[in-house]
């Protein structure tokens, strides 16, 4: 199937499209009309069934709840075994001067809105992983169930993980209640490293292509450190607006473990070792 039925099932009065990065795993393009620019993504529905959609769900659950700037789904659908997100095309710049300080300030605010559980009114992705959210009254018993464990056992069916790889998820498990500090479950965008957030022209933050649930918010913390890291005025503003618990950079391991094991299943390699030291180290 070409991509002009897609663009013909998105309405849009396109006059031209190119191709553009749009991540590892989706084909992206920009779509030109006489006044604007739009951003599209596209994949195969059976592999990956209603990833759009799901994703369109967390998006606009994201503007609901942050000042922060997010993609607006405009049209989503599925043809020919084909899934499809259109989206308003966001124009990358550089930051303002108080950009970072307003971006940590923002998450703080949104981390802020809470529910009474852990988990997600729906499952969803985060990349090409489905992610299970079903509801938990704590949060030590959600990351475990739906987070280490089955990730931890899934890496030991396909001889990635070995017997004693799978004892220490599961002691790291047991200990989970001990080591957090209680905290209401947080909006958290779920995905949040360097690769999906960007500055507009604007001089504003944006983030995108979220796995949306409600969590400890130190998970986002701990994920936007994995890969780089953002801006150290992000982070002290992000404390200044909600305090984090004192032992919450050593507890990165743990917050980190997650994400690791959704990238040594997806790749494999050196992100089995990585989660292997740190089931070995915590």
């Amino acid at each position: 199937m070409s991509i002009d039925a897609i663009i013909d099932d998105c309405r849009l009065p396109v006059t031209r499209y190119e191709p553009v990065h749009g991540g590892d795993i989706n084909q992206a393009y920009c779509l030109y009309t006489h006044d604007d620019k739009y951003f599209l993504k596209v994949n195969d529905s059976k592999s990956f069934p209603l990833m759009f959609d799901k994703e369109a769900f967390g998006l606009r659950e994201l503007q609901l709840h942050t000042s922060l700037v997010i993609p607006q789904p405009i049209h989503y659908g599925e043809i020919e075994g084909k899934q499809y997100l259109l989206l308003n095309w966001l124009q990358p710049g550089t930051p303002s001067t108080k950009a970072w300080q307003q971006f940590g300030s923002a998450l703080a605010d949104m981390h802020k809105v809470a529910q009474p559980y852990f988990g997600y009114t729906d499952d969803n992705y985060i990349g090409s992983l489905y992610q299970t959210n079903e509801r938990r009254e704590t949060w030590h018993l959600f990351y475990a169930e739906y987070r280490i464990e089955p990730l931890a056992k899934l890496l030991f069916e396909v001889a990635a993980f070995t017997k004693q790889d799978l004892k220490n998820a599961t002691r790291l498990c047991e200990s989970l209640d001990q080591r957090f500090p209680v905290e209401p479950p947080s909006l958290l965008h779920g995905d949040l490293w360097s690769g999906n957030f960007m500055f507009t022209d604007k001089g504003m933050a944006a983030i995108y292509d979220p796995a949306v649930y409600y969590g400890h918010r130190e998970m986002d913390l701990g994920m936007s450190l994995l890969f780089g890291g953002f801006d150290a005025k992000f982070y002290d503003a992000y404390h200044e607006t909600y305090p984090l618990d004192s032992g919450w950079r050593q507890r990165l391991p743990v917050t980190q473990l997650y994400p690791l094991l959704v990238h040594a299943v997806l790749f494999g390699g050196h992100y089995v070792a990585k989660c292997r030291s740190i089931l070995n180290s915590v």
